[in-house]
């Protein structure tokens, strides 16, 4: 029996698609995970444009490219009721508004933290990023090193990043991953059980493609010609966007790369901002309008926030929307999904590395700092706590601390 189709109906208006997205937005807390089972519950139980078969189909794309999945999957559903570009749009910034404004907020505020009290608090927050961070190579290395191969991938990609300084570590991390993952990870594939179709041409799927290789390889040239600060942000972004393999989280050792060792955010506020971000409802990748506002842009923060936000986005929805037309037929290749499964393998290597440095030696500088980050992680995990809980928890703990 030949795979069935999706269909579904296309009445939607954009405006409509961008209400439920700004309140799942302003909703939706708990992370990339958490994000997918609001989706599932939102348009898949209550609202029913898919079925439970369509949306592990969309979700298994989204999971497979570089790029922040949640919002990738997101994007997706935007694209097929929307009936194309606009309608995936709408539900991007629908999703994504409501965080990068709190987060640019934070960023006008973060300049103005000042004395024993605010350092408490910005340092409880540095305390949260490394509880988080710990819960994400716990949780990916349990997925996506459940083997010897995989494992070795991993430990291999650590290396790479100890030895070879900056994102060029990274890529030469995930590209070599991937390379070894072809020929190591041959363990069987669950077969793909239906057919993604989707409202997007052929032609429109390569032109999106074709757009995120030129931009991928010719904005690093074009920003060292230009010294141009406003295309160099851009360009860290991109770069930083295109290479998030395996989960939003990974997205901190290559912003941290981009942004911290250029000295365009300072090493604690980069880590505050990023604990910050933990607590909001919507992507993780909003971080970006934090980051963008403090990057060099102080003449004009709101434009900074806007490239950097746009930047970190922008490759992988080029990427699901390119990839969304030529899916079921990509999906089959055991060669390509042998190469992710090392790859990803390589990003749990390359978290697990940053968790050391930056973010233990930037936050944890006493047995106190240890006991309150220890405290955060087993929230997290054993007490599965909400992350929103465990920032007020433990700024209340850096304030107190900073106190005593």
């Amino acid at each position: 029996m030949l795979p069935q189709a999706i269909t579904i109906s296309t009445t939607s208006s954009i405006w409509s698609v961008f209400q439920v997205f700004l309140k799942l937005g302003l909703t939706s807390f708990g992370g990339p995970v958490a994000h997918l089972g609001y989706y599932r519950n939102e348009f898949v139980l209550r609202r029913q444009w898919l079925d439970d078969a369509h949306y592990g189909d969309l979700v298994a794309l989204c999971q497979f490219l570089p790029g922040p999945a949640s919002s990738q999957v997101g994007f997706s559903l935007g694209v097929l009721r929307g009936g194309g570009l606009a309608g995936g749009l709408a539900a991007w910034v629908g999703f994504t508004l409501p965080s990068a404004l709190l987060m640019f907020a934070f960023a006008l505020g973060a300049a103005n933290l000042a004395g024993p009290l605010a350092a408490g608090l910005v340092h409880g927050l540095k305390l949260v990023a490394v509880a988080v961070v710990a819960q994400a190579v716990w949780g990916m290395a349990r997925t996506l090193t459940p083997d010897r191969q995989r494992i070795a991938i991993a430990l291999a990609a650590v290396a790479a990043v100890v030895l070879v300084d900056g994102p060029a570590g990274q890529l030469v991390a995930i590209a070599a991953g991937a390379l070894a993952g072809y020929w190591l990870c041959r363990g069987p594939l669950l077969q793909p059980n239906a057919e993604l179709s989707m409202p997007i041409g052929r032609r429109a799927g390569i032109a999106a493609l074709v757009l995120f290789g030129m931009l991928l390889l010719g904005l690093p040239l074009l920003a060292g010609l230009a010294g141009y600060h406003p295309l160099a942000l851009f360009d860290a972004f991109y770069r930083s966007g295109a290479l998030v393999f395996g989960g939003g989280h990974v997205v901190l050792p290559l912003l941290q790369a981009e942004t911290v060792a250029t000295g365009w955010v300072p090493g604690e506020t980069f880590l505050a901002g990023y604990g910050l971000a933990q607590a909001l409802p919507g992507p993780l990748f909003a971080f970006a309008a934090f980051l963008g506002a403090q990057a060099g842009m102080s003449a004009n923060a709101l434009a900074g926030a806007a490239i950097a936000l746009v930047a970190l986005f922008l490759p992988g929805l080029l990427l699901v929307y390119g990839t969304l037309p030529f899916w079921d037929r990509c999906r089959r290749h055991a060669a390509a999904r042998h190469a992710m499964m090392g790859a990803n393998a390589a990003v749990v290597g390359i978290l697990a590395a940053a968790l050391v440095d930056p973010v233990w030696t930037s936050a944890v500088s006493t047995v106190r700092d240890a006991g309150v980050a220890l405290a955060g992680f087993l929230l997290l995990t054993l007490g599965k706590a909400p992350p929103w809980i465990v920032v007020i928890l433990s700024a209340a703990a850096g304030a107190l601390l900073a106190a005593a």
